[in-house]
């Protein structure tokens, strides 16, 4: 066969492989963006639930007392026996300033200890924040590095962890601890927790 046609037949089957990439990479973009948009970003799921905490201590934040007496760092061994929640903060994330109330609340439930790393920041800045808010926390970690928070799988600031009485992460909150979520999530997770060890 000769002619227009027998010389077309190439040249539409170079621009369909030319396409081909563009309309994987647009599949492919589409599955993304409605992942991304279709749920609730605090529901990421952690390759880290039901597994032991992290074994990594942290030194305690440089200057931070409670009536003269220093608060610890974080210590692994401490989360046996206890249901804990870690919360990841920094005194720059501006959603930790509006976390913290309702982690101080938190605190006064004395069946369970609060736990904070300090991710990437100034030692007198974090202070100065604790200051500000009041100290929710029975054991504050310094991650200047952010080493630890690896470890922890943190995607970003803030985000809390609840770690039932084995010290086992039972729980993940990517995102900050809000008025929506504090008592439907966070306390119902807690109570779950509370529950199990007993």
């Amino acid at each position: 066969m000769s002619g227009p046609a027998a010389s077309d037949a190439p040249r539409q089957s170079r621009r369909w492989l030319v396409a081909l990439p563009l309309i994987g990479f647009m599949a492919v973009a589409g599955l993304f963006l409605l992942r991304l948009y279709s749920g609730d970003p605090s529901k990421i799921p952690s390759a880290l639930i039901g597994r032991p905490a992290p074994q990594t201590a942290l030194p305690a934040l440089a200057g931070l007392v409670d009536n003269g007496i220093a608060i610890p760092g974080l210590d692994p061994s401490a989360f046996k026996g206890k249901v804990s929640v870690v919360n990841v903060w920094a005194s720059w994330c501006v959603p930790c300033h509006d976390e913290m109330p309702l982690l101080t609340a938190l605190a006064k439930d004395k069946r369970l200890q609060i736990v904070g790393i300090n991710y990437k920041d100034s030692p007198d800045n974090a202070r100065r924040f604790l200051g500000r808010y009041g100290n929710p926390f029975s054991m504050v970690g310094a991650d200047g590095n952010g080493r630890a928070s690896i470890e922890w799988g943190v995607y970003g600031v803030p985000e809390t962890f609840v770690v039932g009485r084995e010290g086992t992460i039972v729980y993940k909150l990517v995102g900050p601890i809000t008025p929506a979520n504090v008592d439907t999530v966070l306390k119902a997770e807690i109570e779950k927790a509370l529950k199990a060890g007993s």
